[in-house]
This record gives structure tokens, C-alpha cells and sequence, in this order.
């Protein structure tokens, strides 16, 4: 197959193309506006395959999409380009509108346009695949799962702007025929993962000495998803997946925030132990911080469709996936150095202030 990555230089987007490169005999084209969580040096490891072919292009420019559907006529799109943080969102929602709902527009716009114009049989074969989020469902109470049946209800800009591009997505499906696919992850970690999110910005304010915010009690619970699982995933339902059909993915980890700080902090006792002057332990720099404003206390998926109707599965556990990250960010300084040294210097966001 040749597959068209939008967002392919940010945290999933990589790991889709390491993994497609990696894995498969199919080509990709990865397009990208390189934003601040844009990084192409995620991507160093693919970068000089002759299957790999890279175009920095917004998703809101439709000229450019069209071009760039017509060059290289792919047989997939995987629409993972988005504003992604939370916090961010809080800060400057305006970003989030324009890239995950207009830019989702104007994304599959030109998608319908390149697949009205297809032969039949490469017409038949085509395939939209739109990547999103559990945090569309909102917020769980102490027990049950997310299913693909659960009624939409986000919370925060982010959220609320990734579940207008869910319906748009399947608007597009019902009233002009796209043949479209769905799928809502849950909170990914691993490799290559952008600073401002909490399981990187911990390892790394630890290994400087500074302090480990943990909103409110730390007692949000998220079901964590190891990043290459979850490419796995999407490649998988990208190939085999029902036409409107949507696929949650999670990774059966459920865990309180404070629990994934702790095991971070014992990590690196383990991995680390020579600490920044002044620390005695890892776990004395933990300090709970006023909570994010609409944090949503539990998410956790039900992943049995993927599994029962794909075959798809896991590989790693939170225990398993969580040394295997804390030893990549001890390993790899320079990638996590060189993204310190642009806009983002680790400072709280989403204070809406």
C-alpha cells in the first residue's frame, strides 16, 4: 500500500512510520506543519528509506493537500495531525479549532475530492482512517469502560475539539459515501514523547532536580497505551478494519497518576542513582499542585472489539512499557535535548490565566 501520515513527525505519527517502515513493505508519504511537537529527528531511523517521503504542509491549506494526494495517490490516509495537550488547549484554544476541526475539514475535502476522481477498483480500496482520542467520552465514574458506544460528552477544547472532527469524519461517511474508519486511543507513553506530557516531563524534571507537580492528589486514572502497541493498532485497522466502523484502543493498564510518578521515581532509583545535588530520593521532589480546571478524573477503554474483530492485542504492560521508556529518555539525551532548546522550557501550562 502506499500510506498518506498526516502529523507523522509528531509522538503516534512517528511510531505509525517506524512502524510501517519497520514492519511492512509499504511506502509512506508523512506530512507535517512542524509545529513545536513536530520533530523529524523521531524520525531518523526511516529517514533515508526509499519508502519514506516527507512534505511540510499544513493541513489547512487545501492547495497543498490536493497536490500532494495527486503526486503521490495513496491508497490510505491516517489523519493523526492535531493539537494534542490539553493544558495547551486551556491556554489557546484557537489552535485547537483551526487544526483539528478545520483542518479536519479541509483534510477530508480534498480526500473526497482525490477518491471521487479514483478508478473503481483503487476507488473500492480506499481508505480514511481518522485517529482520535478516549477523552471525547468524557469523564468515567469509579467503575466501567468506554466503549464505541459511549455517548460523546468532552470536557476541555482539546476534547471537545477532537470529538467535532469524530462527527465530521462520519458525517463525511454518511452523506457523501467516504469510506471512513474511527478510532479513539487512550493516553499513549513511550519513546520520542513530547516533554509537557507526564510520564516525559517527570523523567526529566527528575533527572534535573526540579519538582514533580502532581495535580490535586494524583488520583486520576488513566489507561495507559505503549506508543508502538498503539501503531500496531492503527496499521492494523488501517488494513483490515470495517468501513464506519470505529475501534477503541487502550492498553488494559489502568493507573492513579501518583502510581505512574512513584514508579517513575523508583526507576530511576534503580537506573539513575548518582541524583542531582540536594536530592535525597527521587520521590522528595513529588509536590501536589493546584488541579487542572475541568480535569477529568477516570478514563479507561474497552479494547475487546479490536481484539475479538482484528486480532489485535497488547504486547507490552504498564511495567514492561514504563522501564522500556524510562531507559530510552536515560539513553537518548540528545533527541530530548535538542526539543528542550525550542519553545518549550517545561513550565506549568493550563492554568487557564
Amino acid at each position: 500500500m502506499k500510506i498518506l501520515v498526516t502529523g507523522g513527525a509528531g509522538f503516534i505519527g512517528s511510531a505509525v512510520i517506524r512502524h510501517i517502515i519497520g514492519h511492512t513493505t509499504d511506502t509512506v508519504i508523512n506530512i507535517d506543519k512542524l509545529t513545536y511537537a513536530g520533530n523529524l529527528e523521531s524520525l531518523a531511523d526511516v529517514a533515508h528509506s526509499d519508502r519514506y517521503h516527507f512534505r511540510q504542509i499544513d493541513i489547512c491549506h487545501a492547495s497543498a493537500l490536493d497536490a500532494v494526494l495527486a503526486e503521490f495517490s495513496p491508497d490510505v490516509v491516517m489523519h493523526l495531525a492535531a493539537e494534542s495537550h490539553v493544558d495547551r488547549s486551556i491556554d489557546g484554544p484557537a489552535a485547537f479549532i483551526e487544526t483539528n476541526i478545520v483542518g479536519t475539514y479541509t483534510l477530508l475535502e480534498s480526500a473526497r475530492k482525490y477518491w471521487l476522481a479514483l478508478a473503481p477498483e483503487k476507488k473500492s480500496a480506499f481508505r480514511f482512517h481518522h485517529i482520535s482520542t478516549d477523552e471525547v467520552y468524557g469523564a468515567l465514574g469509579p467503575t466501567g469502560l468506554f466503549t464505541e458506544e459511549t455517548a460523546y460528552s468532552p470536557n476541555s477544547p482539546y476534547s471537545a475539539s477532537k470529538a467535532s472532527s469524530d462527527h465530521l469524519v462520519r458525517a463525511w461517511h454518511e452523506t457523501y459515501g467516504l469510506p471512513t474508519l474511527v478510532t479513539n486511543c487512550s493516553n499513549n507513553y513511550g519513546p520520542y514523547h513530547f516533554p509537557e506530557k507526564l510520564i516525559p516531563l517527570m523523567i526529566l524534571n527528575a533527572l534535573s532536580g526540579k519538582p514533580l507537580p502532581v495535580y490535586g492528589k494524583g488520583n486520576q486514572v488513566r489507561d495507559w497505551l505503549y506508543v508502538d502497541d498503539h501503531a500496531r493498532a492503527l496499521y492494523t485497522v488501517a488494513k483490515h478494519g470495517e468501513i464506519n466502523e470505529t475501534y477503541n484502543i487502550g492498553g488494559h493498564n489502568e493507573k492513579q497518576n501518583i502510581e505512574v510518578v512513584h514508579t517513575i521515581c523508583d526507576l530511576l532509583e534503580e537506573m539513575r542513582p548518582e541524583k542531582p545535588a540536594g536530592v535525597a530520593h527521587y520521590r522528595d521532589l513529588i509536590t501536589h499542585v493546584a488541579d487542572r480546571p475541568g480535569h477529568d478524573v477516570r478514563y479507561a477503554i474497552d479494547a475487546s472489539k479490536i481484539q475479538r474483530e482484528l486480532g489485535w492485542s497488547p504486547a507490552e504492560t504498564f511495567e514492561s512499557g514504563i522501564r522500556k521508556t524510562v531507559r530510552w529518555y536515560l539513553d537518548n539525551q540528545g533527541w530530548w535535548q535538542h526539543v528542550l532548546d525550542g519553545s518549550y522550557q517545561m513550565q506549568r501550562l493550563g492554568l487557564g490565566e
